[in-house]
């Protein structure tokens, strides 16, 4: 990803992080975080109408080529008929990741029998250390529904383009393995592709469960 491209993404991303914390302050009682950051990012109805609607007419989501643990190529289309929860970040994360996978998972067995529509996907923006293998293991770690994905800088830099996701190699000082900058939503897709909720970090699984419900209806 070109320099210009990344601060590019990274002013969308810190746009949507003020409409995200805008959207908490000015939640209504008993409204949704979603149905909330909706309202303020474009006055758009419930995401089951159509998506949530982002500033701009910017979209979320689209096609992408990458790989299974198994090494299989995997594209949009195969997420499709499901809804999918996608989350980009990558194995080596010290804490975020965990944290969000975890997240997800807990909001997989809750959902019991339904879980079955859903399909959780973990994308790595660490295509360099991220093997199809060490992803493999990664995702079992936390749930076995979860399809772990990676692939070439080319490929992982087009699908994080796609999704609007911020990362970055960065190196603290004194320190001998590099770490990945990266922006932690969760993003619910609908079974058409179409954006539908999107999870700030720290969502708890109870509201994620709630909010993929409501998408099952």
């Amino acid at each position: 990803m070109t320099r210009a491209v990344r601060i590019a993404v990274l002013v969308l991303i810190l746009g949507l992080g003020a409409v995200w914390g805008a959207a908490f302050l000015a939640r209504k009682p008993g409204e949704d975080l979603g149905a909330a950051f909706a309202r303020l990012a474009g006055g758009a109805s419930a995401p089951s109408a159509g998506g949530v609607a982002l500033p701009g007419g910017v979209s979320v989501g689209g096609p992408f080529t990458l790989v299974d643990g198994d090494g299989r190529t995997v594209t949009e289309a195969d997420l499709r008929g499901k809804l999918a929860l996608v989350f980009f970040g990558y194995t080596f994360c010290p804490d975020v990741c965990p944290t969000e996978l975890q997240a997800v998972a807990q909001a997989m067995d809750l959902l019991g029998p339904q879980a079955e529509a859903v399909r959780p996907v973990f994308v790595s923006i660490d295509p360099e250390r991220d093997t199809p293998a060490k992803i493999k293991d990664y995702v079992a770690l936390f749930h076995p529904s979860i399809l772990g994905l990676t692939g070439t800088q080319a490929q992982v830099a087009a699908a994080a383009r796609a999704w609007r996701v911020y990362y970055a190699k960065v190196t603290p000082p004194g320190a001998s393995e590099y770490l990945m900058d990266h922006s932690s939503f969760t993003y619910l897709m609908g079974r058409d592709g179409s954006l539908r909720n999107l999870f700030r970090p720290g969502v708890s699984p109870e509201e994620m469960a709630t909010a993929i419900r409501a998408q099952l209806g």
